[in-house]
């Protein structure tokens, strides 16, 4: 039998290794995964639960014997430095952009040696982004868009959020905050750049946490955007937008023009 020279004991730290794995059909490989994980769904019941974001059970990932660990960001630098102190190869990535997305997804394919199922998945995100720019070149006008991720200090869209936004046909109201990388370059001390924009829609995703638009509405000179005036305040779930793997844009995206498709479809109708 032929030697297979890739990771079969595969940690992931974050749910976007897992989604791809699961996509590649190479999810043998998983040992381990993230207690946020949601997609797919079979793998909350088939995988050990290791890890938060910020935090994981050191001793129970080393017991499971991993040859590779997979998480994300800067966030997870003192997990990855423990595994490696430990002797676990760790691979943390750090992509923000949708162009990131489709790069991530093909270098893990080429980790486990599925780098033509990986060549598949990129072509279907890619069709997803095709068919929502489609739909956006008939829009009379692009809605000026307010994504918040947290409400408790506001937090505004990451990187690749903005660029669904703009990929679904609207315009992000914040692209300066957006371009950083750091969490803390996102939050606002308060809603005046907001108040200044006046967002056609407002979408919310507050990390897990269920997204209440009248909390929104109700905050100081809410009352007179455009976006509370007519209604245009929507939740989208956390796992379908706020991990920078294939749900973004297999999910997330769809989601997200079909509000601005409703959107643009009202404003025709008053014009």
């Amino acid at each position: 039998m032929a030697h297979d020279a890739y990771p079969q004991r595969i940690v992931c730290l974050t749910e976007e290794p897992t989604e791809v794995l699961y996509h590649l059909g190479e999810q043998h490989r998983i040992v381990g995964i993230s207690g946020f994980t949601v997609r797919p769904p079979a793998a909350r019941k088939e995988k050990p639960k290791v890890s938060a974001f910020t935090s994981a059970k050191i001793d129970q990932i080393l017991d499971l014997k991993p040859d590779l660990v997979i998480g994300f960001s800067d966030i997870q630098a003192d997990i990855a430095r423990a595994l490696i102190k430990a002797g676990v190869e760790v691979w943390i990535s750090n992509h923000r952009s949708v162009q990131g997305i489709l790069d991530y997804c093909q270098r893990l394919a080429g980790l486990v040696g599925a780098a033509e199922r990986g060549a598949q998945l990129v072509a279907e995100l890619e069709a997803h982004i095709d068919t929502a720019q489609a739909l956006a070149a008939g829009f009379a006008r692009r809605p000026r868009v307010y994504f918040e991720e947290w409400d408790e200090p506001m937090i505004s869209a990451i990187q690749w959020v903005a660029e669904i936004i703009r990929i679904a046909g609207g315009e992000d109201i914040l692209p300066a905050r957006a371009a950083a990388s750091l969490a803390r370059d996102r939050i606002m001390a308060d809603a005046s750049e907001i108040l200044a924009a006046q967002p056609d829609i407002i979408l919310g995703s507050w990390c897990g946490k269920k997204f209440r638009p009248a909390a929104v509405a109700a905050r100081p000179g809410f009352a007179a955007l455009p976006a509370v005036r007519d209604g245009e305040l929507h939740e989208i779930k956390s796992p379908v937008i706020l991990q920078p793997g294939p749900a973004a844009l297999l999910e997330g995206l769809p989601q997200i023009s079909a509000i601005f498709a409703r959107w643009q479809a009202r404003h025709a109708e008053a014009a």
